[in-house]
């Protein structure tokens, strides 16, 4: 995670204007997640696509998903990798119990 903040990092330090503001970056990110929600409603709901409409992937919008996430969090000085690991602990720790679990022979383990 750290490399592709790095990367997005390098890649918007090279223009003036630099990081959107914070409520720039949130109407990004559910501008980006409406996007990634028609995707997956042309693909898994009842709205097929139109003719004439752009063959948009989910796997691009989910990219484009992640690259607005990654500049947020460089923005606002947001190591994801240790909001990553802090929401982890938080899973296994106070939610550890909170799921059914598959047990090995389910598993194939």
């Amino acid at each position: 995670m750290k490399e592709l903040q790095k990367e997005v990092d390098a890649y918007i330090s090279q223009f003036k204007e630099g990081y959107f503001s914070p409520l720039a970056m949130t109407a990004r990110l559910t501008e980006e997640l409406g996007e990634l929600a028609r995707e997956i409603n042309h693909y898994y709901g009842e709205k097929p696509k139109k003719v004439s409409e752009e063959k948009n992937t989910v796997e691009e919008e989910l990219g484009d998903l992640l690259f607005v996430l990654i500049c947020f969090a460089n923005s606002l000085h947001i190591d994801l990798e240790e909001a990553h690991n802090r929401v982890m602990h938080k899973f296994n720790t106070r939610d550890k119990d909170r799921w059914t679990k598959i047990d090995d022979k389910e598993r194939g383990d």
